[in-house]
């Protein structure tokens, strides 16, 4: 029975599937499309999980128009794109050397692929790729999960589920297994196994014990792979809806010591007397608690990375001072080995460093107070106040409830000074070229030194009015030449 969500693809595929046939040939949708139309109704991941700059998050693959549809056929490159061209609005031939032929149906992108297998070379980070154009069950058999090695074949009078290594009932049953030995998949894409963790989480699996423990003993595989590959991998597995199940398999299998060693440093005991929760089983705890959004869970599993370097045990229990400074440049150095944009290296490391600072606001919200933090935050300012809200994962309630208010205090506040002042757009109240001709000197390092204590006035006081903003500057020139014991520079 063909869901009603899906009944719209089918209408649109089913005049190329019967030119296929019409030809001697067969077409079958494969891939997320599939698993995603039988999937249970309470393992569904959440579609609501919008970026709060509306970043990319984790999505359904089986919604028409969201994705590409993959189809494949043992026609050949050549044959499909002769038999795809009258149905195609474009065209595109980039990948028919993959065995791989795209096209946009009906507005739709399409992909049909000649029946295939990738695999990894010994050594190599790139895979191969040979297709026959002979054999389905050979083609399911390559890809990486029993739940993604069905197929439909379409242009017959229904569509027909094909099911070789029975992934409905994986998927009934939650259970994560490879359709061949899983050391033979691992060993055909090494990055598998992190995919693994995805599924794992997305879906709410259990994996097999034998993918669990060829995951543990072929891990150091996942080297030949790159890191631009290990990065996107990593970026799909923190958006999910609960990726705190696929992080534990990450670790507990040893596999983040491969690409983000960091991780499993993180297993340590806050504090030994209490027992306090241990860091990364917070860190965990935070990404999960965090919104579906890249950089905010990006920031939250990076956020408490310098806490064992800096772990320190005295009269009062354990303390790691200054770990979001430590945070800060090892997420940097992560980060850019693992091949992130310089924007999101950036970003997610200028969070890290900031993510105590309203931590630091222990008597309530000046606006002196208010006007630094926003300056700190800049564009970053929504999702660190995301982050901050996300770290507290006590189970005291009146903690939480407290670390609430005093948030709720915080952007309340904000609001208020933003109806009164241009608090993204704070400045000091006279620029460059006011200062030189106000004191007669030429440009140089004391107009950076005039202007940054126009600044701290400007955060202190608020705006203030010109005439203040030049006395000020005339007694702040009056004591620095008092000091220096110079006339100018």
């Amino acid at each position: 029975m063909i869901p009603d969500r899906a009944r719209p693809m089918f209408d649109l595929l089913a005049p190329v599937a019967q030119a296929f046939v019409d030809d001697g040939h067969r077409l079958y949708i494969v891939g997320g499309v599939v698993r995603d139309l039988l999937v249970p109704g309470d393992s569904v991941p959440n579609r609501t999980g919008g970026g709060i700059k509306g970043r990319s998050v984790d999505t359904i693959d089986s919604d028409i128009g969201h994705n590409d549809l993959d189809l494949t056929t043992d026609a050949s490159p050549a044959e499909t794109r002769k038999l795809l061209e009258p149905f195609a609005k474009a065209l595109w031939t980039q990948g028919e050397r993959f065995g791989t032929i795209g096209a946009s149906v009906g507005g739709q992108p399409v992909e049909i692929t000649t029946h295939r297998t990738e695999v990894y070379d010994p050594e190599s980070r790139k895979p191969r790729v040979d297709f026959s154009g002979t054999d389905l069950t050979t083609d399911l058999s390559r890809r990486d999960f029993t739940i993604n090695a069905m197929a439909i074949e379409l242009g017959g009078v229904e569509p027909r589920l094909i099911d070789p290594f029975d992934g409905v009932a994986d998927l009934l049953e939650r259970r994560l297994r490879t359709p061949l030995d899983p050391e033979v998949s691992f060993t055909d894409d090494p990055l598998r196994m992190m995919r693994a963790a995805r599924f794992i989480a997305r879906f709410k699996l259990a994996p097999d014990p034998e993918l669990v423990e060829a995951v543990a003993v072929g891990r150091e595989r996942l080297g030949i792979v790159s890191a631009e590959r290990i990065r996107d991998e990593l970026c799909k597995l923190v958006v999910v809806q609960d990726p705190g199940a696929g992080l534990w398999f990450l670790y507990d299998t040893g596999l983040a010591d491969v690409f983000f060693p960091e991780l499993s440093k993180m297993r340590l005991e806050q504090d030994p007397i209490h027992r306090h929760k241990d860091v990364l089983s917070h860190t965990i705890a935070v990404v999960a608690q965090a919104p579906a959004d890249q950089l905010v869970r990006l920031s939250a599993l990076f956020h408490d990375i310098g806490k064992p370097g800096t772990r320190a045990i005295g009269n009062k229990g354990v303390s790691f001072h200054h770990h979001e400074v430590v945070g800060a440049r090892m997420t940097r150095k992560r980060m850019r080995a693992l091949k992130f944009s310089n924007e999101m290296v950036n970003d997610v490391s200028q969070l890290v460093f900031l993510h105590l600072r309203m931590h630091t606001y222990q008597l309530g919200w000046t606006d002196s107070a208010v006007r630094r933090f926003v300056r700190d935050a800049g564009n970053l300012l929504p999702e660190l106040l995301a982050l901050t809200r996300s770290d507290c994962t006590t189970r005291n309630k009146k903690k939480a409830l407290a670390l609430g208010r005093r948030i709720d205090e915080l952007e309340d506040r904000i609001e208020v000074l933003r109806t009164q002042e241009e608090l993204a757009l704070i400045r000091p109240d006279l620029d460059g070229n006011q200062v030189m001709a106000h004191l007669a000197i030429p440009g140089g390092r004391v107009i950076g030194e005039a202007l940054d204590h126009l600044l701290e006035l400007r955060l202190d006081r608020g705006p203030l009015p010109e005439e203040t903003a030049f006395a000020e500057l005339d007694a702040w020139w009056a004591l620095r030449q008092g000091q220096s014991g110079d006339p100018g520079e």
